[in-house]
């Protein structure tokens, strides 16, 4: 018998190495659903239970594998759950394909159910956005669509009318310049190299310098090797942006971990006092931490030229691959010996540890949320894959999660999207099956999407959930007083007992409350066999500071604490606990 459109869709996917889908079935997607279960045994379908966490978990497994990420939503109001974890997607710059169902073909346009112009709703999300018309054309667009994503690091979307999902393949249906075969399954890589004189340019204006920083993002995470080569011969401290977390452990001597406001101080220190930065793979997007203009000279390392030049005003572009270029530049380097600079900011990274070890180790009670974070720290593996979700917790778990091995980290970047962790983490235990996967949450994340703990149940998936339960939309109302000056509103959420939901869905659920209890109750919650929910009752008055607060930021906490904020007494008591009594 010929091949539906469904089944040609779905061998194609498959001869491009495809191997997981994640999504949701309806009957807008009824064929090529049709199509993956006759195809299950090379194609895995993952069904989640909202199709925005089908999004984010492509995008997770797109990070933690550096391969495409697919997922499949049905027409309507499918599709317009997808755009989230899309966005995150293209935000981040993670290749990953959506497919879509779309009504009738001959009843587009007409007002029928769910007839929603998908196509048109993709054209800002999507760097490939087709509709396929027909058997012939299958091939061409899937092709198409897979070069594109991963040439692009973005997103490419392909929508099929219902109907046509069924159509039979048949040569007569094929235009005569639409010759069969044409079509490759071959994605080529793209490699440039910098010129010569570009590299001789970015070398000569380097060895001038006597204060250098590297800052290192997403793009050097294959570049371990090639960032500490060059961090020694300049003897030059390495800073890392969130994504870039993963590039280099946290307990090398040359790391002064994060940079921002979840980063740590000495990296703020040394971008403030550098004369020469090396930007590789990141593009940071906040500019204030970043070296003034005309203070320090910049070289910039990225494999998108349109980068260069974007937050910084770069002295010399370098663009390509960054563990290629990186090589290449420190063949060109003279080896420095001052080492002034860097044993500087190591003295500064030693008080910063220990502040943070102060902090991470408090019996108070209620429980400091990051004692959570500290006491996980200690238990992870070495090639553990650590997720976290957008908010405070963020903050604890770039601060107080340390890269080590060849662990990997990663969260919603630039979109900065709450409930990107728990889907994450489905994407991350399908890729890795071995590995141990713990997602760091807030109790507001993980509420709009606490429906895929089930999926985990039922995919046997043993990710650990870490749940800092403050029941507040805590970064939101730390930003209410620290950057508007206003007293917190809107930000109390209705208590939930995670464990006993856990439960509910066929996990197990564990519950900290007692500072004391936490390194026990996470000891036996990472060796539990399945999925785990550990919800940490924590302090929700623990601010989340900046690693060096700002004048503004001060008067902003003075401001909003005077108009007051109705807990401004807790807030206060905290403040001075931490040493930081300039605030108020």
């Amino acid at each position: 018998m010929a091949e539906t459109v469904a089944e040609i869709l779905v061998k194609r996917l498959i001869d491009w190495g495809v191997d997981t889908i994640f999504g949701l079935p309806g009957d807008g997607v009824n064929g090529l659903f049709e199509g993956l279960r006759l195809h299950q045994d090379k194609l895995k379908f993952i069904q989640v239970r909202h199709e925005e966490a089908a999004a984010f978990a492509a995008c997770g497994y797109a990070k933690f594998t550096g391969r495409l990420g697919v997922c499949i939503a049905t027409s309507g109001p499918g599709g317009v759950h997808l755009l989230n974890g899309l966005y995150d997607a293209k935000f981040d710059r993670q290749p990953v394909l959506a497919i879509t169902g779309h009504t009738f073909h001959d009843l587009i346009g007409t007002h029928y159910q769910q007839d929603l112009d998908l196509d048109r709703l993709y054209m800002d999300v999507a760097c490939y956005n087709q509709r396929i018309m027909g058997p012939a054309h299958v091939v061409n667009v899937v092709d198409e669509a897979i070069k594109t994503a991963r040439s692009c690091q973005g997103v490419a979307h392909i929508t099929i009318p219902k109907d046509i999902q069924e159509w039979k393949a048949s040569d007569q249906q094929r235009s005569t310049m639409n010759v069969k075969h044409h079509s490759a399954d071959l994605a080529a890589g793209r490699y440039p190299i910098p010129r010569e004189e570009d590299m001789e340019a970015a070398a000569r204006l380097i060895a001038k310098g006597s204060k250098c920083v590297l800052l290192v993002g997403r793009g050097a995470l294959g570049a371990r090797r090639e960032v500490l080569e060059l961090a020694e011969k300049l003897k030059a401290p390495v800073v890392k942006a969130l994504l870039g977390k993963a590039v280099i452990p946290d307990d090398h001597p040359y790391c002064l971990g994060g940079l921002g406001l979840l980063g740590t101080a000495p990296s703020q220190d040394a971008m403030s006092e550098c004369d020469t930065l090396i930007m590789a793979g990141t593009s940071f997007p906040y500019i204030e931490f970043l070296p003034k203009p005309d203070q320090a000279k910049v070289v910039q390392i990225d494999i998108d030229p349109t980068r260069i030049g974007l937050r910084a005003n770069a002295d010399v572009g370098l663009v390509g691959d960054c563990a290629t270029v990186i090589g290449l530049l420190t063949k060109f380097l003279p080896a420095k010996k001052d080492t002034g600079f860097l044993e500087k900011s190591q003295r500064r990274m030693q008080s910063w540890k220990k502040l943070m070890e102060e902090r991470g180790s408090r019996p108070d009670k209620p429980m400091k949320p990051q004692v959570v974070t500290h006491e996980l720290n200690k238990l992870l593996k070495d090639d553990a894959i650590v997720i976290s979700d957008s908010g405070t917790i963020a903050t604890w778990a770039a601060r107080y999660i340390d890269i080590r091995g060849n662990m990997q980290f990663s969260l919603s970047g630039m979109l900065a999207t709450m409930a990107n962790g728990l889907p994450y983490s489905i994407g991350a235990a399908v890729a890795y099956p071995g590995r141990q996967v713990v997602c760091i949450v807030g109790d507001g994340g993980l509420t709009m999407l606490m429906g895929e703990i089930a999926t985990l149940v039922k995919y046997k998936l043993p990710v650990k959930v870490v749940v800092i339960k403050n029941n507040e939309l805590g970064q939101i109302k730390w930003e209410q007083i620290a950057q508007d000056a206003n007293p917190e509103f809107g930000i109390e959420l209705q208590p939930i007992d995670f464990a006993l939901h856990a439960h509910a869905c066929g996990a197990t659920g564990f519950t900290i409350e007692d500072p004391k209890d936490a390194a026990d109750i996470l000891r036996q919650a990472l060796a539990h066999p399945g999925p785990a929910v550990i919800q940490a009752v924590v302090d929700p008055n623990e601010p989340p500071l900046p690693g060096n607060i700002t004048l503004e930021q001060s008067i902003h906490f003075a401001e909003a604490l005077l108009k007051g904020d109705k807990k401004r007494g807790e807030i206060v008591k905290t403040l001075a606990e931490n040493k930081v009594r300039e605030v108020i």
